[in-house]
């Protein structure tokens, strides 16, 4: 029987979510035996299937798109069940994790119904893997708009800009007023310059925010990135991995 664990990184735009939430998943698959974990892209960008080197043909936002097109033609459709068989169909398997992306955001229209059907569904899709990791959509909507369902443990990404320690907070404020159940919030500090470490986490303290982690700035990643190289192959000993796998051994 699986844990069903649900790890959600988010934070405002550019703070490195989407490489943590790849080296997660690296660190994770590293630490143990036999693990299986579902990767959920949730940022309308989708950079997570890039960072972790693997491709996808459809995102979830394609199939609600297609459906409440068909429900229009025909009223009877059963679209929780349609779901539920196209979803499965367009995830990526790889050896160890699965990835589903989420897709564009909506369009015009109301979408309220159709989101609870995709939170049922995904609910129901992490149950079957040991870990869950969601790379969130940039600053507040997935909580705002509950599409973020809950989780164990959340990670929220600042650097060391003002609107990223703002955002932060906000993220806090708002697991706390809306029905999201955070079972344990940790705040990261990432991207952060050599020497900056007492700055970041003073200024941080301004805002009530208590940094229990600090990923330094990895030249490799841009590196990376500007190469078309997956997050997923740093070697061991950059500064970044070492800094999730310290995360990752918090966590297990």
């Amino acid at each position: 029987m699986r844990k069903g664990k649900v790890i959600a990184v988010a934070g405002k735009g550019g703070t490195g979510k989407t490489a943590i939430a790849a080296l997660l998943i690296r660190e994770l698959l590293n630490a143990q035996e036999d693990v299986c974990i579902l990767a959920v892209d949730a940022d309308a960008d989708s950079n997570l299937p890039d960072a972790l080197g693997i491709s996808y043909d459809k995102t979830v936002g394609d199939i609600r798109e297609g459906l409440l097109e068909e429900k229009q033609r025909d009223v009877t459709l059963d679209i929780r069940s349609q779901f539920e068989g196209k979803i499965a169909g367009i995830i990526a398997e790889e050896e160890h994790y699965d990835l589903l992306v989420m897709g564009r955001p909506e369009g015009p229209g109301c979408y309220c119904p159709v989101n609870h059907l995709i939170r049922m569904i995904i609910d129901t899709l992490t149950k079957n893997y040991d870990y869950t990791i969601i790379d969130c959509e940039a600053g507040l909507e997935h909580l705002s708009r509950r599409t973020t369902r809950d989780v164990d443990v959340m990670l929220v990404v600042l650097d060391t800009t003002l609107k990223s320690m703002k955002t932060a907070l906000r993220l806090k404020e708002i697991a706390k007023e809306i029905d999201v159940d955070v079972k344990k919030l940790i705040t990261i500090a990432n991207k952060i310059p050599a020497g900056a470490d007492k700055m970041i986490v003073e200024a941080a303290q301004k805002y009530n925010l208590e940094i229990e982690r600090i990923i330094p700035f990895d030249p490799l990643i841009p590196e990376y990135d500007a190469n078309g190289i997956p997050i997923m192959d740093l070697p061991d000993s950059a500064p970044s991995v070492i800094a999730v796998r310290l995360i990752v051994e918090k966590l297990l």
